[in-house]
């Protein structure tokens, strides 16, 4: 009996560790449609994790420590945007998982580059300004993005591309979603 082990390279060549057996990640601006993609990749029957719901938490971007802040503490956009972080070991372990041909992470966290290595792929939606614009209003006031001062914040995130990753390859999300997933698919191969 022979043992293989294999070495995975990440989206740069990299080699990392041991990997499920494909792993992306989705990742965007808010309101560029990683949720309704997620969505659509599941309909598919497609293996999803939505980050923002499994693996995010309130926490330093550098070192992952927790921040201890009562939930109705008044806290401005640009500090929620900036400590909206993923437990790397969460997603670490999601990545070992060897149960799924392919994993896709949807979401956006300010401490991507703590795991982006993990990844086989890393994908960016982007959207042109007026749909963007177009998409925030239709977000209730309880929904990141629906207040003034965050439809600001990701307006000004858009412009700059300063929390999104770069080197990733860029999706147009302004075609339906059913386009938009399988553009996505394609590069995948």
């Amino acid at each position: 009996m022979r043992l293989y082990i294999a070495l995975f390279c990440d989206y740069r060549g990299k080699k990392v560790g041991a990997k499920g057996i494909r792993n992306y990640l989705i990742d965007g601006v808010s309101g560029t449609g990683k949720t309704s993609v997620a969505t659509e990749l599941e309909r598919r029957g497609h293996h999803v994790l939505h980050g923002d719901r499994m693996l995010a938490y309130r926490g330093d971007p550098l070192s992952g420590e927790r921040l201890i802040v009562p939930d109705d503490a008044p806290l401005d956009a640009a500090f929620r945007h900036r400590h909206h972080i993923w437990d790397v070991a969460k997603v670490r372990a999601l990545t070992a998982d060897r149960s799924h041909p392919l994993s896709f992470f949807c979401g956006g966290a300010r401490n991507f580059p703590a795991f982006l290595p993990l990844f086989d792929g890393v994908f960016v939606l982007d959207v042109d300004r007026e749909t963007l614009i177009h998409r925030l209003a239709s977000r209730a006031d309880d929904e990141f993005g629906g207040k003034p001062e965050e439809r600001d914040l990701i307006l000004r995130l858009h412009t700059t591309r300063e929390d999104v990753p770069q080197n990733a390859t860029v999706i147009d999300a302004t075609a339906p979603i059913e386009a938009v997933v399988d553009a996505l698919l394609e590069h995948i191969g």
